[in-house]
C-alpha cells in the first residue's frame, strides 16, 4: 500500500515552529511584515492571497494587501514596489502572479529588493540557489524538500526526475535536489520517450500543468511521486476519462464532481499512483499547503536577518 505524504501535517509542523520565532521577533520590537501586491481581480489569485494573509495573521505576522486597479501601468506599479523596498516595517514583498498582460512582469520582479524577495525569484537569489549560498528559496520547491525530509525519505544518492523546467518550480526543485546529493534529470516537452526517462526515477516530481498526464507508464514501482499540479476540471467527460466506471475510487470522485461541479486533480494520474508508487502526495492536500508555509518561513527568515535576530 502506497504511503500518503500528508502536506497538511507537515504544514502544521512548520507553522508551529514559526510561532515561537515570531514571538521572539515581537519581543525585539515588532513582528515580521509581509506586503502582498495583487493587481486586478483574478479569482484564483484572490483566493491564494486570501489564504496567505489568513496564515500570516494566524502566526502573528503583520500582513497587508495592496490592490492596484487592473489598468495600472508598469511605471506606477514600479513606484509601489520602490516604496515597499524603502519601508523598514516590510520584510517580505510578494507580487502575485500572473500580472495583467500589459505590465512588464520582469521589470517588476527585478525591482523587488533581493533581501525582501520572499518568493526567491530575483536573479540574485536564483544565483544564490545555484551556488548553494544562503537566501530565500522558491516556496513550492522548498516545501517539497521539507516534505521529503520530514517523512525521512532519503534523497542522497537517489535518481530524481523533474518533469517541468519553470523558473518557479522545475529548475529550483532540480537544484535543491542536487544540493541534497541526488542525481537529477530535468525533462520537458522536447524530451524523447518521456515515460522511459520517468521510469528511471526513484523520486519523481511532476510539474507540467496537465491533468493526470503522468500515468502508470511513467512510474517506477515503489517510487516516491511528488505531484505539483493543480488542475481544476469542470467537464464531467474529462473527469470520467480519469475516473472510469469500475475502478476503485472512481465512484467517489464522480460523486464529488456532481456535487460541486468541479474537481481538482494533479499532473499525476490519481488512481495509477496509488497502485504503482511507494509514496505519493495527494491532490489536494499534498504540496499545496506547503507553499504558503514556506512563504511564512521566508518572511520570518528575512525579518530575522534585517532585525539581527539569529
Amino acid at each position: 500500500m502506497a504511503q500518503i505524504l500528508d502536506g497538511n501535517r507537515v504544514r502544521d509542523e512548520i507553522k508551529n515552529e514559526c510561532r515561537s520565532r515570531v514571538e521572539r521577533l515581537v519581543s525585539r520590537g515588532r513582528p515580521p511584515g509581509l506586503a502582498v501586491v495583487l493587481v486586478g481581480h483574478n479569482p484564483a489569485s484572490e483566493i491564494y492571497v486570501r489564504n496567505k494573509v489568513k496564515t500570516s495573521h494566524e502566526l502573528g505576522i503583520s500582513s497587508e494587501t495592496i490592490t492596484p486597479a487592473e489598468n495600472i501601468t508598469t511605471e506606477e506599479l514600479l513606484s509601489i514596489i520602490d516604496k515597499l523596498n524603502r519601508r523598514a516595517d516590510v520584510d517580505g514583498i510578494l507580487v502575485q502572479m500572473p500580472l495583467p498582460g500589459h505590465i512588464d512582469a520582469k521589470r517588476i520582479l527585478l525591482l523587488v529588493s533581493p533581501d525582501k524577495d520572499v518568493d526567491g525569484l530575483h536573479p540574485c537569489n536564483a544565483g544564490n540557489l545555484v551556488q548553494g549560498r544562503p537566501g530565500p528559496r522558491p516556496c513550492t520547491p522548498a516545501g517539497i524538500i521539507e516534505l521529503l525530509k520530514r517523512y525521512q525519505i532519503s534523497i542522497a544518492g537517489k535518481r530524481a526526475v523533474v518533469v517541468g523546467r519553470s523558473d518557479l518550480v522545475g529548475k529550483p526543485a532540480a537544484l535543491l535536489l542536487l544540493h541534497e546529493n541526488a542525481t537529477v534529470t530535468v525533462c520537458h516537452s522536447k524530451t524523447p520517450d518521456l515515460p522511459a526517462v520517468c521510469r528511471e526515477a526513484e523520486i519523481l516530481i511532476a510539474a507540467l500543468g496537465r491533468p493526470a498526464i503522468i500515468t502508470s507508464d511513467y512510474i517506477r514501482p515503489g517510487a516516491t511521486v511528488i505531484d505539483v499540479g493543480m488542475n481544476r476540471l469542470d467537464k464531467r467527460s474529462d473527469v470520467e476519462k480519469i475516473f472510469p466506471s469500475g475502478r476503485p475510487g472512481s465512484a467517489e470522485k464522480l460523486a464529488a464532481f456532481d456535487k460541486k461541479g468541479t474537481l481538482l486533480v494533479g499532473d499525476v494520474h490519481p488512481l495509477d499512483v496509488v497502485e504503482c508508487a511507494g509514496a505519493y502526495t495527494p491532490v489536494p492536500g499534498g504540496v499545496g499547503p506547503l507553499t504558503i508555509a514556506m512563504l511564512m518561513v521566508n518572511t520570518i527568515d528575512s525579518a530575522e536577518r534585517r532585525i539581527g535576530v539569529c
